[in-house]
C-alpha cells in the first residue's frame, strides 16, 4: 500500500496530466471535455478520471468513444510523465456535473417553498398559554432584591 498523501498527489498529477493530453487528441468525435477529477488506486495500478462534456447525449458519446479509443496514447504518456514502473490503466467516467447542479438547486427550491408555507402559516398566530412558562409572578415577589439576596447569603456564611 502507497502513502495516501502520495496517492492523491499521484491523482492529482493524473487529473492535470490526461486534461493537457486530452487536447492533443485529434479525433473529431472529442467535443468540449473537462477532466474534473481523478482517483487511483493504493496501488498506483488502477486511474478512474472523472470528465464532464458540454452538449447533448450525442456528444457525450463521442467523446466517451474518442476517450476509449486514446486511452492506449494516455495511458502510455501518463506512465512515462509519473516515472512509475507500471502505467495505471485508465478508466473514463462521466461526470454529469450540472445535472448534480440542477438536482441540487431543485432541492434547495423546494426546502426555500416548504420554508415559505410555514411562515404563511405561523403569521398572525400565537403561543398557547404564557409568553414564558418558566416565570410566574409570585417567583419575583419571594425573591426579593439582589441586595437583599447578598445579605441573606452572608448571614449564612
Amino acid at each position: 500500500m502507497s502513502d495516501p498523501a502520495k496517492t492523491r498527489r499521484h491523482a492529482e498529477r493524473v487529473r492535470e496530466l490526461v486534461a493537457s493530453l486530452v487536447r492533443e487528441i485529434k479525433d473529431p468525435r472529442l467535443g468540449m471535455v473537462t477532466i474534473t477529477d481523478a482517483r487511483i488506486t493504493g496501488d498506483l495500478r488502477e486511474a478512474t478520471v472523472y470528465y464532464t462534456v458540454l452538449g447533448d447525449a450525442t456528444e457525450q458519446a463521442g467523446t466517451q468513444a474518442a476517450l476509449e479509443s486514446a486511452k492506449g496514447m494516455l495511458r502510455t504518456r501518463v506512465g512515462h510523465a509519473l516515472g512509475l514502473r507500471h502505467s495505471p490503466s485508465l478508466a473514463f467516467v462521466l461526470d454529469n456535473v450540472l445535472d448534480h447542479a440542477k438536482e441540487i438547486d431543485d432541492l434547495l427550491a423546494e426546502a426555500r417553498h416548504r420554508d415559505e408555507e410555514v411562515q404563511r402559516l405561523a403569521s398572525g398566530k400565537q403561543y398557547a398559554g404564557d409568553p414564558d412558562p418558566y416565570k410566574s409572578d409570585e417567583d419575583d415577589e419571594d425573591e426579593g432584591t439582589d441586595a437583599e439576596r447578598v445579605g441573606a447569603a452572608e448571614d449564612l456564611g
